[in-house]
């Protein structure tokens, strides 16, 4: 008789750091339950001049664009030929796929009547040329492609060989899906806020934004990749992949400065290059954006000897995702404040209590993949040490 393969057994290390997490997820958890029983009335500080917060800058906007290390790293290895990539891809696959679970459950949570969301894929009597209706489609149709996916890390670690049978026929079709959707997903984002004009500050309304939307999610890829590196690395004591995390952000440097030059370009085209002189809070907070969160980080990216300097790499990384992160702000908060006409908006607890709590889950979830999943690639062994090293002994000659 063959001898049953042995179930797998599954670990999590209930650390003090990760108990506080889960207390955080839970809390939240209890917090999304409220919102969902009651009514963004009752849970949010959202108002009819405030219709847009919190979740949707965070949880969707930012959300989707830090989540795009998938496509991009996948873009890089797959389609540019970078083989050697591969050892990151799998980590930035998995950020990537939690990130877009939490979108999802963002976008839930942010409409009004969330029960009726099980509908879109079925009902086409909803306008097809709606950008939401694109968004609902690509967003969701990702996340599907990505959990098809993790089925390959999966039959890694449970025995199914039907399965892999199955994933290994339908790879490639599903890679050139899994590229695509998210490029028309990141640009409907900005094509959304197309419909603002006239709302939104000319500092950031302009034709361009479905481009510049899509073009940050994919330089901000491999920065969002080196943070998550030098993180996890550290709370799982690995040493992260220096060398290679160099050469992913010395694409995203000149593909940002690409993007600095169309900015500017797009501002001297309508007219508005002069308001970044006007000192106000809107300029300001413009030239932060694109100086400190873009072109800074950028030549740090371009300089010589970054691989040998980490601590450099993780800091213009770090700028790169507070960058993209004050953008989607600057767009949602920033560049709406005018036509608010002085109504104020500030989260309310369970608005930031529900993010935190989105946050916690995703790095729980992570942590659990990545102590029982092949996530990271087996590590060297280090060399022995001077003083570990065994003494030879050289053998006496014989004598006689």
């Amino acid at each position: 008789m063959r001898a049953e393969r042995a179930a797998p057994r599954w670990t999590f290390r209930p650390t003090r750091a990760r108990l506080v997490l889960a207390a955080l997820a839970v809390t939240g958890g209890a917090l999304a339950l409220f919102r969902l029983a009651f009514g963004l009335g009752a849970s949010t500080n959202l108002n009819d001049r405030w219709p847009w917060g919190l979740w949707v800058w965070w949880d969707v906007l930012t959300g989707v664009a830090l989540a795009g290390g998938g496509y991009s790293t996948a873009l890089l290895v797959h389609f540019l030929g970078r083989e050697r990539w591969r050892e990151v891809e799998r980590a930035a696959f998995l950020t990537s796929l939690i990130g877009y679970l939490l979108v999802c459950a963002g976008l839930c949570l942010d409409l009004g009547r969330w029960i009726n969301v099980w509908r879109v894929p079925f009902v086409w009597e909803l306008n097809p040329h709606s950008v939401m209706f694109e968004l609902v489609w690509c967003v969701g149709g990702y996340t599907t492609v990505q959990l098809v996916e993790f089925g390959y890390i999966f039959v890694e670690r449970v025995h199914a060989p039907r399965l892999a049978r199955f994933l290994s026929r339908i790879y490639a079709p599903l890679l050139i899906v899994g590229i695509t959707l998210p490029l028309l997903h990141q640009s409907a984002l900005g094509s959304l806020y197309l419909l603002t004009r006239g709302r939104l500050d000319p500092l950031w309304w302009s034709m361009g934004l479905p481009l510049f939307f899509l073009v940050s999610s994919f330089f901000v890829g491999p920065a969002m990749v080196t943070v998550e590196s030098f993180l996890s690395s550290r709370a799982l004591g690995r040493r992260p992949p220096v060398g290679i995390l160099t050469e992913m952000v010395r694409v995203s440097g000149v593909v940002m400065l690409v993007y600095v030059g169309a900015k500017a370009l797009d501002l001297l085209w309508r007219g508005q290059a002069g308001r970044l002189l006007e000192g106000s809070t809107q300029s300001t907070l413009f030239l932060l954006e694109l100086g400190l969160g873009v072109a800074v980080p950028a030549f740090i990216f371009l300089g010589r000897d970054l691989a040998r300097r980490p601590a450099r790499l993780v800091t213009a990384a770090s700028l790169t995702v507070l960058g993209v992160a004050l953008d989607r702000a600057n767009v949602v908060f920033t560049g709406m404040a005018a036509a608010a006409d002085g109504a104020r908006y500030v989260p309310s607890l369970v608005e930031v209590g529900v993010t935190v709590g989105l946050v916690a889950a995703g790095v729980i979830a992570y942590l659990f993949v990545v102590e029982n999943f092949p996530i990271h690639p087996p590590e060297p062994a280090a060399a022995p040490s001077a003083e570990e090293r065994p003494i030879r002994v050289p053998e006496l000659a014989r004598v006689g």
